[in-house]
């Protein structure tokens, strides 16, 4: 447990594993693909649980979609995807096992179409990342218009498990937009 007169946003500071992502992947601006799917993928079985609960399967997750290498899991067989539900590891909800599936199909159709998620989802905040400057917790939005957009893309496009919500955390996991409170020492102005 950090101490609670921590500098740093407070979700974070639960336990090391969560101040660790929040100081080193969340709200760091990512191009790197596999890291854009992966959390693309983490997000969508995040859907109505904790991000503390996913962040503490992420390692299972990786040994159970193979390191979520898109190839690999869009040619998953019911077969495949049964065993994946048995796997204590990870968060066994069929309708999130499967749409990990068909979004691995789907992102391989946005690469051809699109080059990859990078170039695809950093077209919505126009390159740069979007740096906000709140205070507290409760200014933070659960959604917003651009979170809306890259939903009805993508589920346009075939992706499942990617509501404006959904959307919204997955642009702060990947740098789109820097939510951190402007008091925490991994906002851009306090670096």
């Amino acid at each position: 447990m950090t101490d609670t007169h921590d500098p740093r946003c407070p979700w974070c500071l639960a336990f090391p594993e969560y101040v660790r992502y929040h100081d080193e992947e969340w709200g760091v601006p990512s191009h790197d693909e596999a890291h854009l799917f992966e959390m693309l993928i983490l997000e969508g079985a995040q859907a109505g649980l904790s991000w503390a609960t996913i962040l503490k399967k992420r390692a299972a997750y990786r040994a159970a979609f193979e390191g979520f290498d898109p190839e690999k899991m869009a040619r998953y067989t019911k077969k495949k995807i049964e065993k994946l539900l048995a796997d204590p590891g990870i968060v066994r909800n069929r309708l999130k096992v499967q749409a990990a599936v068909g979004n691995a199909q789907a992102y391989l159709k946005l690469r051809d179409e699109r080059g990859g998620l990078a170039p695809y989802l950093w077209d919505f905040v126009d390159g740069e990342p979007v740096v906000n400057r709140f205070r507290t917790l409760s200014e933070v939005p659960a959604q917003t218009p651009v979170s809306e957009a890259i939903s009805r893309d993508l589920k346009k496009r075939g992706f499942r498990f990617v509501g404006p919500t959904i959307c919204y955390a997955y642009m702060q996991s990947v740098g789109l937009v820097n939510d951190h409170l402007i008091g925490c020492p991994s906002h851009p102005d306090n670096r």
